[in-house]
């Protein structure tokens, strides 16, 4: 075994602004006041309301809240999983991922109705057919509920929100494959605005409840808002989700430090947005912050139920991520989101000190012992960033940062591995 060397470590917490919402079904309520729809829905009638394949927080709570209001109306609510191939593309395996969130028919108070079916509701100028959830399609009404913020691969006025919803989630896997297809030729932003212009015209959309979370992960803005207004409204929400969502405390690294990938975790696996790649899989395009030289990745999330899609964004990982893979969820997830890259197989090695050890190894001419390095639970969680001693001046001269432990020795067990950040914090 080499002799390898590492650099010391210390922990620091990122001040954030906070915005967290305190009374979440107080204010999806007056915000469904706001939106003066009551007036459209008759005793009786259906409603389908979307529930998604991303990690949105309170989301139970949200989409219980929505059910409730619907039921004081007199409606009958149901839930659909409106997510592309996630879930394998099977309807049980989609029923499996709003499970792993919690959503299940008890939790929000309504019938869960999964499908793959889809219904053709118009042709695109593009020249592909425009497909919609069957179950949504027969619902005198759909309510789509969805988080804003920005995409993980396209960029543009509107990414990812209610006007993604339409297409991608409630598109199913056959929707979101031609779509991400046909993205790649003619622009996310043309192919999102043409879809989602025709679904909106010709499927029964009576809301949609716009969700921005804030840096720490709370849920911070909640908009009901009009269909005829998604187009418009979306951009605004999008700035505010860039403007709230938290960033790694520096601009460069030699190497990124991950505990875990997931699905739940962020769309891509490891959120580009906070990676710096969402351009080239293994750089960062000029001018693009932060600048990360290898990223190392120690382990999948328990929520991606073995889809590691993400993991071709990193150039090496623990071996024993191999065995965990869903080599189908995977693939599937990968061929259909147009991102194939994202689902190859860095360089593994069986312990975290070899892992770490080649990659410092391979920096360049800065000696590992003075490497840049930061260290991170996972790409949505960023509050505390476990750090190499190079950034600690830096760290000390700026008041957005607070250093919670002196400067230590990375804490390599006998095996060789490391314990995750959560809980070093607990025992720092």
């Amino acid at each position: 075994m080499p002799d390898w060397t590492f650099p010391s470590i210390f922990r620091l917490r990122q001040k954030f602004p906070s915005h967290r919402i305190d009374d979440i079904p107080a204010r999806i309520v007056a915000e469904f006041e706001r939106a003066n729809v009551r007036n459209r829905v008759r005793p009786g009638q259906t409603v389908a309301i979307t529930a998604g394949s991303r990690g949105i927080a309170n989301i139970v709570l949200i989409l219980r809240t929505v059910v409730e209001i619907l039921h004081q109306w007199g409606a009958r609510p149901f839930i659909v999983p409106a997510m592309g191939s996630h879930g394998g593309g099977m309807v049980e395996g989609q029923r499996g991922v709003l499970h792993t969130y919690g959503i299940t028919e008890d939790s929000v108070g309504c019938p869960i109705r999964a499908t793959m079916d889809t219904v053709v509701v118009g042709r695109a100028p593009e020249g592909f057919d425009v497909h919609f959830d069957r179950f949504a399609y027969e619902a005198d009404h759909v309510v789509v509920v969805n988080r804003i913020k920005p995409h993980t691969l396209f960029v543009g006025p509107i990414e990812s929100g209610l006007m993604k919803m339409l297409l991608i989630g409630l598109g199913k896997h056959r929707g979101a494959e031609i779509y991400h297809r046909a993205a790649w030729d003619y622009s996310f932003d043309r192919i999102v605005r043409d879809v989602g212009r025709i679904v909106l015209s010709r499927c029964r959309i009576l809301l949609g409840l716009a969700i921005v979370e804030d840096a720490y992960d709370a849920t911070a803005h909640l908009e009901a808002v009009l269909p005829e207004a998604f187009e418009t409204r979306e951009p605004e929400l999008l700035r505010l989700a860039k403007e709230w969502m938290p960033r790694l405390p520096f601009d460069h690294a030699h190497v990124l430090l991950i505990d875990q990938l997931g699905k739940d975790l962020s769309g891509s696996g490891i959120d580009t947005n906070i990676i710096g790649r969402k351009f080239n899989d293994h750089r960062a395009a000029p001018g693009e912050k932060p600048d990360i030289r290898f990223i190392c990745v120690r382990g999948l999330s328990p929520g991606t139920h073995g889809n590691a899609i993400g993991l071709g964004l990193a150039e090496f990982c623990r071996s024993d991520i191999l065995p965990q893979i869903d080599v189908h969820a995977t693939r599937i997830n990968a061929i259909t989101s147009g991102h194939v890259s994202a689902a190859m197989v860095p360089l593994d090695y069986p312990t975290d000190r070899e892992m770490l050890g080649q990659a410092l190894a391979n920096i360049g001419m800065t000696p590992p012992e003075h490497a840049r390095l930061m260290w991170i639970a996972d790409t949505l969680h960023l509050t505390e960033v476990e750090c190499s001693a190079a950034y600690l001046a830096e760290a000390k001269a700026r008041d957005d940062l607070e250093i919670l432990t002196g400067v230590r020795p990375m804490p390599f067990g006998d095996d060789g591995n490391l314990p995750d950040m959560m809980t070093l914090r607990a025992s720092s």
